[in-house]
């Protein structure tokens, strides 16, 4: 079994509230947990408009896959939002 995390800092210069923001996570959240089967929430940087910092973890039968469904994930998250990704973080853990 092999656990993946993976943290996606995102720039937002668009959003001028808080409530645009949570819209703007949440949508993230939701459509990568749907099509990814992951657990994902927003992580760090709650009350800052500008900034959001995404978690996300999944189990994998092996590590290559579970690499692979990281690299998914940041594609996708690229694709997908108007914001600029600043910095990514990931760790597999291995059983």
């Amino acid at each position: 079994m092999t656990i993946s995390i993976l943290k996606i800092t995102l720039h937002l210069p668009w959003v001028h509230s808080l409530k645009e923001k949570r819209m703007v996570v949440k949508s993230i959240c939701v459509k990568v947990k749907n099509r990814f089967n992951v657990s994902a929430a927003e992580v760090e940087n709650q009350d800052i408009h500008q900034s959001a910092v995404l978690g996300f973890a999944g189990i994998a039968g092996d590590s290559a896959m579970a690499d692979s469904i990281i690299d998914q994930i940041i594609t996708f998250v690229e694709e997908n939002t108007e914001g600029d990704i600043v910095r990514i973080e990931r760790d597999i853990f291995r059983e």
